[in-house]
């Protein structure tokens, strides 16, 4: 089939990808889709700024770059540009996969903000070299294998949330009581409105919680705005601001680990929003996609921020609104470009008090891990030696977390992949991958040979 019958449904109609809508709808419904991947594009810049150790301001023009960079790739994901971007209703913006590096290369010696973008562009071209053979490497990566990673992600990030629920790390009043009811007000609110409200506000309830807990924390005065007149009311986000990219080996290996993590994320998603769209994802779409994917890694180094992906948040929405058209996620895009030109909104943002993020934080990571133990069950589960690779693989990503000092003796330049639970999580799975099912179904596969 080629990539016209594709995008046509089988009576011969428009395919709803391809439909045009009224623009009031599209626009309403593009930016829902922004409220709903929000939460998620600025967490990135948030933790990864915080354990940098940068000030709000520079925090706040992390998120404006990103919401750039993720306006940018959501645009090329949905129209397409030549062989690059699927045409397909995408939204984009910075992917959790490499936030547990990252934050390991902030601790590192020589490394910083400019080592981590360095490690970024280099994943993004090695992205963008890989991008036309991932069919073949999608066999290393079934969903045993993603479905552990994807678990492992969610479980790293759960010291995150605990230590912003707390009232933040370096907090010297950390714990106190004020801190646990405002960070525990969001989780309630956030797991009301999915117990008893649908559709549309269970999928901006994470958004509802936050801005609740951020109205309380003004009013008690945990709202700290200093700082704010300061910023302009527009600013277009310039290349480079922390200074040249530098590339360090350690760091660009973890990042082209997490890029070919994403890979298979991505594939994934691609798959499943084809299913829902009435679309068939063919090899060549399937590239483009991809494509997008590292090249929105790529250009978001040399603008300061971080690796992109597609969200799967959105694909959920894609399914609830049953509005399939890829017009929408255009209108979502400018949305997301107009933010990046508003220091103030993004400075607004920098500003919630981390024992709101903690709330949804907890919420939010454990989703992530919840979608990892949903692919899982594609998987053989039941098999022994499955369940001993999720096991092995799962405890070992936990080493770093439980004790970032257990490696300490080891050399330097291996610590972006020892201080990430989730990079050695995707080391172990994918090796006993290999051991359990992969090298023993050849060998199987030649006995039978010999046999006949």
């Amino acid at each position: 089939m080629t990539e016209t019958t594709a995008s046509r449904s089988t009576t011969g109609a428009v395919s709803p990808v391809d439909q045009r809508l009224p623009l009031l709808q599209l626009l309403l419904v593009g930016f829902q889709h922004v409220l709903l991947m929000y939460g998620g594009a600025v967490a990135v810049p948030l933790i990864v700024g915080q354990a940098a150790g940068l000030s709000r301001e520079e925090i706040a023009f992390l998120i404006n770059a990103d919401l750039l960079v993720a306006g940018i790739a959501t645009l090329i994901q949905s129209l397409g540009i030549g062989p690059v971007g699927i045409r397909m209703p995408v939204m984009m913006g910075a992917s959790f996969a490499a936030v547990g590096s990252m934050v390991a290369m902030t601790g590192m010696p020589g490394v910083g903000m400019q080592g981590i973008f360095g490690a970024t562009i280099a994943a993004g071209f090695f992205g963008m070299l890989i991008a036309p053979f991932m069919s073949r490497i999608v066999r290393f990566f079934p969903p045993l294998v993603t479905g552990t990673v994807i678990t492992s992600i969610g479980m790293c990030l759960f010291p995150v949330a605990i230590n912003w629920a707390g009232g933040g790390k370096g907090e010297a009043n950390f714990g106190a009581p004020e801190f646990l009811a405002l960070s525990s007000l969001v989780l309630i609110v956030i797991l009301l409105i999915n117990r008893f409200l649908k559709g549309f506000w269970v999928n901006i309830s994470v958004l509802i919680g936050m801005g609740l807990g951020y109205a309380i924390a003004a009013c008690v005065g945990m709202v700290d705005l200093g700082g704010m007149e300061q910023r302009p009311w527009f600013e277009v986000v310039t290349p480079m601001h922390f200074g040249p990219p530098e590339f360090h080996l350690a760091p660009v290996l973890a990042m082209c680990l997490v890029v070919v993590i994403i890979f298979v994320e991505s594939t994934g998603m691609f798959l499943a929003l084809g299913k829902l769209t009435d679309t068939e994802i063919t090899p060549k779409r399937l590239r483009g996609g991809l494509l997008c994917d590292a090249g929105a890694s790529f250009i978001a180094g040399f603008l300061n921020t971080f690796t992109h992906s597609s969200f799967a948040q959105n694909i959920g929405l894609v399914q609830m609104t049953g509005v399939r058209s890829r017009y929408v996620t255009v209108a979502a895009a400018l949305f997301l470009i107009a933010l990046s030109l508003l220091p103030k909104a993004a400075f607004l943002v920098a500003s919630i008090p981390p024992a709101v993020l903690g709330g949804a934080g907890l919420a939010m990571f454990g989703m992530v891990a919840a979608s990892g133990i949903r692919i899982l069950q594609e998987a053989d589960i039941g098999d022994r030696r499955n369940q001993l690779l999720v096991a092995v693989s799962i405890g070992m990503g936990m080493v770093p977390v439980v004790r970032p000092d257990f490696f300490a003796h080891l050399p330097h330049w291996l610590e972006p992949i020892t201080h990430s639970g989730i990079a050695m999580t995707a080391i172990w799975a994918i090796a006993l991958n290999l051991l359990f099912n992969i090298i023993g179904e050849n060998r199987s596969h030649l006995c039978g040979s010999h046999g006949h």
